[in-house]
């Protein structure tokens, strides 16, 4: 773990110390090598927890997740790199290294199994997320913005703070690996700590009727925080939940039915909101809360088959939701609108950006062999064979996701060419690399799923 964070850490010293003419390649290549030495940790034994000391130790739930977002870091840094090429250099720096300590305070959070420092670890991604929203978001809104996500969360972690010292005074150890082992407290109070502990977890991810925070954050956010949002800070509650969920499994199971149903509720509701959404980055940010109420439902069931189809999820929508954000900010550089209507037939300018529009578009309906089509197609299983019932949502959340999707595709790529986007400047290297990269790990993760199946 420490040949992670250490040179996590290190890169603060890079970026400060680089040459004004080094500074993004010296953190670009550096990050790409942080997240290729984190790769070697999908051979880890699927059956064990690999402590690395006492606080710190990495299994095969967190293993995906921390290798995500390893792999994310260097693409958000390149994807800014024409974002911020007129700032002065001291707020590029500073823009870089609020980056890197998010990314730090991530790798804690994967790697905590002590519950009060995942705490902090996960209270403490709100505050360089909210400078990057607030300073680098695009326009006066995202104070409003910044304002809804600090609260929407705040509000929602301080009953896990509670809950995690009524669980101290009660067992006087907070470790993931003793509480395991420890008798289940009364009934009453166990209510209450099923409650507390999931509260901050469904608001991150958040559940549908909490998740207002996200769309204004995603819409008004610069495209690394809108990149680290949708990839991982909402993987960052669903790894809570799986984490909770087990420890107070026994008593609790009946607790679950209504926040699966909102989730249920919610897989629908969105996905009809994004169908009359005429705002590109919004229409993205409400497809990510449809996936993530699928994500909500199967950790909840706390089935093998609902955990496994919820890591492959959590995974393929934080390389696929990434890479749309990336489009759509590339189409936010050349036309300075996120319109729908006033960005149509790109795909006789740029026909080769039209070509990642639609191979991302099938990624995100779950076209099979895709990753997503597995995660979904084993939630949607074990939600049937939890109830049959759930078929109904499932499977008409799963129609309207490609009706979106097409509709996300035509109103970008096909159609008449405005005038004004007559004269846009053509892609460079740099953003079909960019691209690439997300999916390149799609691509060969279609051969080997099981490296993001939670070891189930």
């Amino acid at each position: 773990m420490l040949k992670i964070m250490i040179p996590t850490l290190m890169m603060l010293l890079t970026t400060w110390l680089s040459s004004t003419k080094w500074l993004w390649l010296n953190t670009i290549t550096s990050g790409f090598f942080i997240a290729m030495m984190s790769l070697m940790l999908f051979n880890m034994p699927a059956d064990i927890l690999l402590l690395t000391n006492k606080w710190m130790g990495l299994d095969y739930i967190s293993s995906p997740l921390l290798i995500l977002t390893c792999w994310l870091f260097p693409l958000m840094i390149l994807a800014s790199k024409n974002h911020l090429k007129n700032n002065p250099m001291n707020r590029q720096r500073t823009y870089i290294s609020m980056l890197v300590i998010l990314q730090a305070f991530l790798i804690l959070a994967f790697t905590a199994t002590e519950m009060i420092m995942f705490y902090i670890a996960f209270e403490g991604t709100l505050i360089p997320t909210l400078i990057v929203i607030t300073r680098w978001g695009n326009q006066a809104e995202r104070l409003n913005a910044g304002t809804y996500f600090l609260f929407y969360t705040i509000a929602g972690s301080l009953p896990l703070l509670a809950a995690l010292m009524i669980l101290n005074n009660h067992f006087n150890s907070l470790s993931l690996i003793l509480l395991n082992t420890f008798y289940p407290m009364s009934f009453s109070l166990n209510m209450l700590m099923w409650a507390a502990c999931l509260l901050a977890f469904l608001v991150k991810m958040p559940l549908y009727g909490m998740h207002l925070w996200l769309p204004k954050a995603h819409v008004e956010a610069p495209i690394a925080g809108s990149m680290i949002l949708a990839a991982v800070l909402l993987k960052l509650g669903g790894y809570g939940i799986i984490r909770i969920t087990f420890l107070l499994a026994p008593l609790m199971k009946e607790m679950s039915y209504p926040f699966i149903i909102m989730a249920m509720w919610g897989v629908v509701m969105t996905g009809l909101i994004c169908m009359r959404q005429t705002d590109l980055k919004s229409l993205i940010a409400y497809s990510s809360v449809s996936h993530m109420g699928l994500v909500i439902a199967a950790t909840l069931i706390q089935t093998p088959w609902s955990i496994m189809g919820a890591m492959a999820l959590m995974i393929s929508h934080g390389l696929i939701s990434s890479a749309l954000f990336c489009l759509a900010n590339l189409n936010y550089e050349r036309t300075n609108s996120r319109t729908l209507i006033l960005v149509r037939g790109a795909q006789t300018i740029l026909p080769l950006m039209a070509t990642w529009w639609l191979l991302i578009n099938l990624f995100n309906m779950a076209l099979p062999p895709s990753t997503n089509l597995y995660g979904e197609l084993t939630i949607i299983i074990s939600m049937f064979n939890w109830s049959n019932w759930t078929i109904l949502m499932t499977g008409f959340g799963t129609l309207i996701t490609v009706m979106y999707s097409l509709y996300m595709f035509l109103m970008t790529q096909r159609g008449p060419t405005p005038h004004h986007l007559i004269k846009m400047t053509p892609t460079h290297t740099r953003e079909h690399y960019l691209i690439l990269m997300h999916l390149l790990p799609m691509l060969l993760l279609m051969f080997n799923p099981s490296l993001i199946f939670g070891g189930m």
